[in-house]
């Protein structure tokens, strides 16, 4: 290891990434470290306004950015998102499948509409956008796929069943996808955080929030940022040798 290469490991410069339900939470802190780290960023929700906020903040950070709307849930949508992405920057090199729907029903309880429209975020767009990018990422020299699961993929999670199980498939896929795709040289890894202070878990009863608090070693939920070092491992040059991986970033919680 020499200077230079030291010196490239996190180095996202000229790469271009995809961020989606990347204007708040984890999916903001992820879109500014990349922009941060040199990559062009392109930020992906269904609030139009909230995009092109986003996308102009990581441009006062010296990244190229753009903000595209759409819904995670919605396969034109998604068709939208990676030709915009092509026409404004040429390719794509890194997905980063983060939105999701939050939506619980005890199991029991569950309708067929709220199903569909969990799993048509949480696992149907994440998997069918890597297949609408995958032309672009075939072409990428550093191609690279994250998928942001969540430890209730490993754990009993009777409230939030379907949420969890989507994560869990989630996993399957991302193991799946390093496997399928290792030989057009795409690496493809996901990231299971624990409890996070987001929006979405501010949304849950305090009670609630005290008890995953409590589960963790650290005794504390994690800032968003806390998952950047992570998620640029996995997508850049510094984990060239790391696919079909899943790291848990959870405060010490699920091993127990």
């Amino acid at each position: 290891m020499d200077r230079t290469a030291f010196d490239r490991l996190f180095d996202m410069t000229g790469r271009t990434v995809i961020v989606t339900g990347g204007t708040r939470g984890i999916g903001l802190a992820l879109a500014e470290g990349f922009a941060l780290a040199g990559a062009n960023v392109v930020v992906a929700s269904r609030k139009a306004d909230a995009c092109e906020a986003v996308a102009e903040h990581l441009r006062g950070l010296g990244a190229r950015a753009i903000g595209v709307p759409a819904h995670a849930g919605n396969l034109d949508d998604l068709d939208m998102l990676v030709a915009r992405t092509g026409e404004e920057f040429g390719g794509i090199d890194v997905v980063v499948n983060n939105a999701a729907n939050a939506l619980a029903q005890p199991l029991g309880e569950m309708t067929a509409q709220a199903w569909e429209k969990s799993y048509d975020a949480n696992l149907r767009g994440p998997v069918f956008l890597v297949q609408k990018a995958l032309p672009h990422l075939k072409k990428s020299p550093a191609a690279a796929v994250l998928n942001m699961v969540s430890v209730g993929a490993f754990n009993f999670a009777p409230q939030v069943s379907m949420y969890a199980a989507g994560k869990a498939a989630l996993l399957s896929f991302t193991r799946s996808m390093a496997a399928g795709f290792v030989a057009d040289g795409i690496r493809v890894n996901a990231i299971a955080p624990g409890p996070v202070d987001t929006d979405m878990m501010r949304n849950n009863p305090q009670a609630a929030i005290d008890a995953m608090t409590g589960a963790t070693l650290m005794k504390r939920l994690a800032s968003p940022d806390e998952m950047v070092g992570t998620a640029l491992l996995l997508c850049s040059g510094a984990g060239s040798y790391i696919t079909g991986q899943v790291v848990i970033v959870d405060g010490g919680g699920t091993p127990r």
